[in-house]
């Protein structure tokens, strides 16, 4: 249904505004911005034909939200001043509704008009700033501002719900909120709006089977794409999000403005302060994240930061993948991380910036404060999604939980989260199909200590061996006493002679341990029991094992402090003997032998004596045991490079 038809005010040309909600309408003849008035229609000026992008989306395009239809009516694209711009899509809804789809560094966020409730007014854009918590707007969610800027429109097409001109420029607030929640205050008007709603899939709007358009994207790439200062031929890899190129034949640093480049200068450093290992143009995919979709390096850039008067270097990739967008790969002593962006209103920060020791929390992760001090670029080629520089310096801030590491880089207006994932150099090999890449020399800021398993389930199986001591403790303890008898051994008629008595006969049964305890009034003095352990089997005798029983015990006085060593009380044990009767054959002999000796012989079965559990509990803890010294030291050379090591 077409709601206006007329014709255009500059060239004439026939215009139609379709919906009831357009106030604007791009001729398809002229570029003209024209605006429907109360009594006629307005040319508000010439604007630029949108940059042809790799964008799924495409003008006349449906989709569903929530159940409802909707169509792509209109597109505007907007640059902001920090360099870059971002398409936003306007969806009539067939109930009427009107939302605004944003794109950006592919990511998607759909968001509605929403009225303010009476007496809550917005900040005003002054009395923001990025990562700074706003609450009692309208909305139950907690907001932090991610972004501001200005904004200007500096290409159209099809229709627009408001009053666009060309080259205008307005001032915007990004807001985000956990669970994907994304809102903008739009400052162009006073008094300025909000537009709330949440980052969307192409799935959740109904456009899963779309793909990146290819075609396009390689006819906006040939265009015009040569150095304007050596005249080397480019082809930009990302040509509709690009804002910095550098020429690989001369090196100049390049501004790309709607696909048109400009010199801006020639880089002074030829040879980046650290060697890249990963050429410009290198494809591949990392398969544990994103499924495995392949990701193309298009830029690469030489990073450093500054602390106790030494520069410290490292190296980070620029990633892209049409459907996903950018990620990076960061290369530092020869450690590698896959870093992707996080939601800034996802990331709690747990303690103050100021305190001595911040943290973070995100994802169900705490994370401590590793590293704290401005990074600045130091080299760059290949092509950005924003106006690099070099010298470019951020606020930075890298918090740690193995193997993440959460980096913050914030700038007087945005602030930004993203989530590095720990990765070795064998998997960055056979993502991208290279080798050799150098090991790592030292203990990585977010390296995961390999062998963090072992300390878990080695004393998990402690833990497990002790409840079963415990269990069966009641079960094999059950000891029981089969003899217990005096002897009196009387005087020897000399020194080295002995005394034999026997005992009384006794029943064993079989598999059961068997402890002899003998005990004597020994004083400072000692006694001996040879005992053997004699078997009755139809009235022959048969020696099944031989002990040793010493037992001394000394006392006394030295240097004023009492001592003493031994006891009057010692014991054997034999592991098991057969079931049936058994004697003893007791043979005694003692220090004072021309006295006679009393000796008490007791014998007891199935005695709980601990030794193999204390063998087993001992072999068992020494891979956990020596796992954990392992760690210590391994987190030890971990924090010692660390701005906030543990003497800090």
């Amino acid at each position: 249904m077409s709601f206006l038809k007329t014709n255009c005010p500059s060239c004439a040309g026939p215009i139609e505004f379709r919906s009831g909600s357009s106030v604007v309408v791009i001729c398809p003849f002229c570029k003209s911005a024209v605006a429907r008035t109360d009594k006629d229609v307005e040319d508000l000026g010439k604007i630029a034909d949108v940059m042809q992008s790799q964008s799924p989306l495409k003008m006349g395009l449906s989709g569903e939200w929530n159940g409802h239809r909707f169509e792509l009516t209109g597109r505007a694209q907007i640059s902001h001043s920090m360099g870059g711009f971002w398409d936003e899509w306007y969806a009539t809804f067939s109930n009427g509704w009107v939302a605004w789809l944003a794109e950006a560094q592919g990511k998607f966020y759909l968001t509605f008009y929403k009225p303010l409730p009476e007496g809550v007014s917005l900040p005003d854009f002054e009395q923001i700033a990025p990562g700074q918590p706003l609450s009692g707007i309208g909305v139950d969610e907690r907001l932090v501002v991610a972004e501001k800027g200005t904004a200007s429109y500096v290409a159209a097409e099809g229709e627009i719900p408001y009053k666009l001109v060309p080259g205008e420029k307005s001032n915007y607030a990004d807001l985000s909120g956990k669970d994907g929640v994304f809102a903008t205050i739009d400052y162009s008007s006073s008094p300025p709006l909000l537009f709330y709603g949440k980052e969307v899939s192409l799935k959740d709007i109904g456009f899963a089977d779309k793909r990146s358009a290819e075609r396009e994207a390689r006819e906006v790439s040939a265009e015009g794409m040569s150095c304007p200062n050596c005249g080397g031929a480019l082809e930009l890899k990302a040509p509709d999000k690009t804002e910095r190129v550098t020429c690989p034949f001369c090196s100049s640093l390049l501004d790309v403005n709607q696909g048109n480049l400009r010199f801006l200068e020639a880089l002074k450093k030829k040879q980046p302060p650290l060697k890249f290992v990963l050429d410009i143009g290198a494809k591949g995919s990392f398969k544990k994240f994103y499924d495995g979709a392949e990701f193309e390096v298009i830029g690469a850039m030489c990073r450093s930061v500054k602390i106790e008067g030494q520069r410290y270097y490292w190296n980070e990739y620029l990633l892209y993948n049409p459907k996903i967008g950018f990620r990076w790969l960061v290369h530092s002593d020869n450690h590698w991380n896959f870093a992707e962006p996080v939601n800034v209103a996802d990331v709690e920060v747990a303690s103050s910036f100021t305190g001595s020791r911040p943290s973070v929390k995100f994802n169900g992760h705490s994370f401590r404060i590793f590293q704290d001090t401005p990074a600045t670029v130091e080299f760059v080629k290949g092509e950005f999604y924003w106006a690099v520089e070099v010298g470019e310096r951020v606020k930075a801030a890298d918090f740690i939980s193995p193997p993440y590491m959460l980096s913050q880089e914030q700038t007087k207006n945005e602030v930004n989260w993203t989530l590095g994932t720990y990765i070795t150099p064998k998997e960055v090999e056979k993502a991208l199909g290279v080798s050799k890449l150098g090991r790592p020399w030292s203990v990585g800021p977010n390296q995961p200590f390999r062998g963090n398993s072992l300390i878990k389930y080695g004393f998990l199986l402690l833990a497990i061996l002790v409840v079963i001591g415990i269990f069966m403790i009641p079960i094999t303890g059950m000891g029981s006493t089969v003899l217990n008898q005096e002897f009196v051994l009387k005087p020897l008629p000399r020194a080295n002679a002995g005394q034999v008595v026997m005992s009384q006969p006794f029943e064993l049964e079989a598999n059961k341990n068997v402890r002899v305890t003998a005990s004597a009034p020994v004083s400072n003095s000692w006694a001996e029991l040879n005992v053997d352990l004699i078997a009755r089997k139809e009235g022959k005798t048969d020696e099944v094992e031989a002990l040793l029983i010493p037992i001394e015990y000394y006392f006394g006085v030295s240097g004023g402090e009492s001592w003493s060593e031994g006891g009057k009380t010692s014991d054997a044990t034999i592991s098991s003997v057969p079931g049936g009767q058994y004697e003893m054959r007791i043979e005694g002999s003692w220090k004072d032998w021309q006295r006679p000796m009393p000796v008490r012989v007791k014998v007891e079965q199935n005695v709980t004596r601990g030794v193999n559990f204390w063998v087993a509990f001992v072999v068992l803890a020494l891979v956990p045991i020596w796992t954990l010294v392992r760690k210590l030291s391994f987190e030890g050379k971990r924090w010692s490079e660390s701005m906030f090591g543990p003497s800090e």
